[in-house]
């Protein structure tokens, strides 16, 4: 089975286990494998008639929320989610996660801190024992008048090596969705983390918007496999 068959099996399986009837709000995640849950999504609200209305968590999520029909959501408006259903650039064996890959994590955080429940989607790729094993560093959004001071503060006080995120697509840095620059922090993998400590500290530097680490916050996770089943792993 491939990766994207993966993928799909994991966003199904998520919408079908935790979007009922009684579900109004909820949290759209961003990336690649989130396509997929949304697709289910929309599927059951055309089947079922389900009434919910969408969260996004950035400019992509909003832009898959519009092309699928459903109803957009607002924070300032819907201040109660029930269910967040986003992806991870991995998973370690107790739900700590990293995420930003796509540069979204500050929304992803927000929405997923002031939701009821959190599930997580991925691949087999994605599911690690310990976090390093699939994913080599962790994204910070950073105010851009600090990036150079965020990086040397990161390498001075935990090692490791901080790099300034450049774009594909143009010239210069990636910017995110709220006008930021991303820091990518490529640990000392031989160093064992603390990783409730580590995202206090990182959070707690002057300039630092938010870190991709989501220590705590994933009540479950749903990983496709390549056999085409589900995994699925509550946190301990």
């Amino acid at each position: 089975m491939s990766v994207e068959a993966a993928k799909a099996l994991a966003g199904a399986a998520a919408v079908n286990n935790h979007v009922t009837a009684a579900t109004k709000v909820v949290g759209v995640g961003s990336g690649s494998t989130i396509v997929y849950a949304v697709q289910r999504l929309a599927e059951r609200v055309r089947e079922e008639g389900l009434q919910v209305r969408c969260i996004p968590t950035s400019f992509q999520a909003r832009q898959l929320i519009m092309q699928h029909g459903l109803v957009l959501g607002d924070l300032e408006i819907d201040t109660r989610i029930d269910v967040t259903i986003d992806g991870c650039d991995e998973a370690d064996k107790d739900l700590t996660l990293i995420k930003g890959g796509g540069g979204c994590q500050t929304q992803e955080k927000i929405v997923a801190a002031y939701s009821d429940t959190f599930i997580v989607i991925a691949d087999y790729r994605k599911d690690s024992v310990k976090l390093g094993q699939a994913w080599k560093y962790v994204p910070i959004e950073v105010i851009p008048m600090a990036y150079r001071q965020v990086m040397a503060r990161l390498e001075e006080q935990m090692g490791g090596k901080g790099e300034l995120r450049m774009a594909k697509a143009k010239a210069g840095p990636v910017v995110t969705d709220n006008g930021n620059l991303i820091v990518d922090w490529y640990w000392d993998q031989a160093r064992e983390m603390n990783w409730m400590e580590v995202n206090t500290t990182i959070q707690c530097m002057a300039g630092v918007v938010e870190t991709g680490l989501f220590v705590g916050m994933a009540d479950k996770a749903y990983f496709g496999q390549e056999d085409g089943s589900v995994v699925d792993r509550d946190r301990n």
